[in-house]
Order: structure tokens, then C-alpha cells, then sequence
């Protein structure tokens, strides 16, 4: 009877074993084993209005799943419907379930790189963070053609652009709009530190200005080595009370950058941007210039020069002159081959 007994109990034991195998193996594969496989690390966007059947669906598409079956375990269990979290979130080769969904439901999302670009106007700003934000492009315009922000911010509409420092930062993809401009401020008080502060008083500049001439050093020339030579070029013609005669000034002005020659008749249009008419700096910049701009200026090379005009060879760099029959003979070569090459605007 007792080695009955045993028997059973042994039978029962070995059963229960059997099963708590079976369960923990079951377990393992579905929580723990690798279910992920995408080829590389690839991400994930969790935006404001996902439930939780539209994420299962991007996870699914996106992170070549052997077997979802464990995070919908893990989901329900967990709650995860009521607490989602926007995001970008990474999902790399095999990766285990229980990981995946942990970073998901914790809101362990990955930074992403933000590019501020050196664009020429603000639309295109907005237009370029929204493309790589989960802000939309009219949230941020909203704010940058805001009177009552820009003056809060220290700016009007038409120096707002300086702001931005053009450069790649991390930031996380999901960011608000006001962590966005707190951002902006901290990178531009990072580049206008004392130095930078010290050298733009000593050539009588409002970082501002600077900001302003800067920008047309980078629609004149695409050369950095050619950027100071510019610069000084534009301070000479500054520091003589002369007009700065910026061709890309005109361009801003009619807002028609594709021009490839500036005429006579271009040279009327009525605009405070006409460095033509106008003396000094125009009113603001004309772009966002670069890091490199913005010291090109700061660090500008020291010469007589007052005149330039693009090279006949089209290489994107210039001629420099110190007295204007000079100029007018870089001129002459250049109108030539605009002529030979029949472009007339």
C-alpha cells in the first residue's frame, strides 16, 4: 500500500514537474527567447493619437516578429492601453520580448539627431523641424511668426532667424514645442559665449548683426576659406559709410533666389533689403548662417578690398579688388561668359 502510494505521489510529482517544464519553457519562448529580427536596429514612432492596436501594428510591421503572442501577454496584463507613451523606440536584433515591451511601456524611447539647417526663411524652418519632429510644421510656425513670443524670445519677425545656431543636436523625437525653443536658447547662449560676445563689440556688433552680415558672407560665397575674405570685404564697406551692394540682398527682397543675374531693373525694387539703396545692414539676416558664417565674420581677414565679382570660371569663388577700375575689369570677364552662356537672369 505505502509503495502505492509512493508511486502515485511520484506519478504526481513527475507530473507536476513535467508541467511546471512546460510552462516555464513556454515562459521563456514566448517572454524571453529572441522574437525579434529585423536585419538592423530599426525605430519605432509612437505618436499622440496611437492606441494600442495601431503600435502592435507598427511593431509588427517594423520589427519582423517571430511571435507577438508574449507581448500581448504582457500588455494585457500590464495594462498597456492606458499607459502609452509617445516615442521613437528601438528594436534591435534579436531582442526578447519582455525587453521591447518593457522599453515601450517604461517610455525608454532612443534620442534622435535634430538638424537646423542654414535655410533662408522661416516657413522652411518649420517646415524642415516638423519633417523630422513629432511637432507639426504649424505648431512651430505658429510660435515663430508669434509677435508676443518673438518679443518674449528678444526678437521681431525679421531677426528671429537668429536664433538658431545651424547644427545637429539629440534630442528626443517626441519633444514639445516649448522644450523645443528652451533648446534653441540654451545652444545659442552656448555659441555666444564671452569670446564671441568680446569679439563682436570689438568691430561694433550686436551678435545680431553679426548674425545679419553673416548671412549674406553665405549666400555671396559657398568657399569657406573665401568666407573672412568676404567678410572684411562687407566691414570695409561698412566702416566707409559705403552701400554694401549685395547682390543676394536683391534676391531676399523679391524673394526670387533662383536669379543668376541681377539687372538694373532689380536694383529698384523698394524694400529696406535693398543694400543698394540702403545704407548699412539690412534689417535682419537673409538666411541662417552656419557656425562657420557667423565666425567668418567674427574672425574676419583685414585687408583694403571693396569690390568683388564672381570668377568667369564659375568656381563659386571671386575676384577681389581695391579701386573700381579694377573691379570693372573682373566685371567685364564675368559679364562675357554670362553672355557666352546666354543666362540673362
Amino acid at each position: 500500500m505505502k509503495k502505492k502510494t509512493r508511486n502515485i505521489l511520484l506519478s504526481v510529482l513527475t507530473g507536476a514537474l513535467l508541467l511546471c517544464a512546460i510552462a516555464g519553457g513556454t515562459v521563456y519562448y514566448y517572454l524571453f527567447a529572441p522574437q525579434f529580427h529585423p536585419s538592423k536596429t530599426v525605430y519605432v514612432y509612437v505618436d499622440r493619437d496611437d492606441t494600442a492596436d495601431s503600435i502592435y501594428n507598427k511593431i509588427r510591421q517594423t520589427g519582423h516578429v517571430n511571435k507577438f503572442t508574449g507581448f500581448q501577454w504582457m500588455a494585457k496584463y500590464r495594462k498597456f492601453d492606458q499607459n502609452i507613451h509617445t516615442g521613437r523606440y528601438a528594436i534591435r536584433p534579436n531582442e526578447n520580448v519582455y525587453h521591447v515591451f518593457s522599453r515601450f511601456f517604461r517610455g525608454y524611447q532612443e534620442p534622435m539627431n535634430l538638424t537646423i539647417g542654414s535655410v533662408r526663411t522661416l516657413d522652411r524652418l518649420a517646415r524642415s523641424i516638423g519633417k523630422q519632429l513629432m511637432i507639426d510644421s504649424a505648431e512651430i510656425a505658429r510660435q515663430l511668426f508669434d509677435s508676443a513670443f518673438q518679443a518674449e524670445m528678444g526678437y521681431t519677425l525679421v531677426t528671429m532667424p537668429c536664433l538658431f545656431i545651424p547644427e545637429t543636436y539629440q534630442v528626443y523625437w517626441d519633444m514639445s514645442v516649448d522644450d523645443f525653443f528652451k533648446r534653441m536658447q540654451t545652444e545659442h547662449k552656448r555659441f555666444w559665449n564671452d569670446e564671441r560676445l568680446a569679439q563682436a563689440t570689438a568691430i561694433g556688433m550686436t551678435s545680431e548683426e553679426v548674425c545679419t552680415l553673416a548671412s549674406i558672407v553665405e549666400e555671396e560665397t559657398n568657399n569657406n576659406e573665401e568666407k573672412p575674405m568676404v567678410a572684411g570685404l562687407y566691414i570695409n564697406r561698412l566702416h566707409t559709410g559705403m552701400p554694401l551692394q549685395a547682390d543676394p540682398t536683391i534676391k531676399f527682397a523679391l524673394q526670387d533666389f533662383g536669379l543668376r543675374r541681377i539687372t538694373n531693373e532689380h536694383l529698384k525694387v523698394n524694400s529696406p533689403y535693398n543694400t543698394y539703396i540702403n545704407s548699412g545692414l539690412p534689417p535682419g539676416p537673409i538666411r541662417i548662417p552656419s557656425k562657420k558664417g557667423l565666425d567668418s565674420v567674427l574672425n574676419y581677414t583685414k585687408h583694403n578690398y571693396i569690390y568683388m565679382c564672381a570668377k568667369e570660371d564659375f568656381s563659386g569663388t571671386h575676384n577681389f579688388a581695391s579701386n573700381y577700375a579694377d573691379h570693372m575689369a573682373n566685371a567685364r570677364k564675368y559679364w562675357k561668359v554670362l553672355n557666352e552662356r546666354k543666362i540673362f537672369k
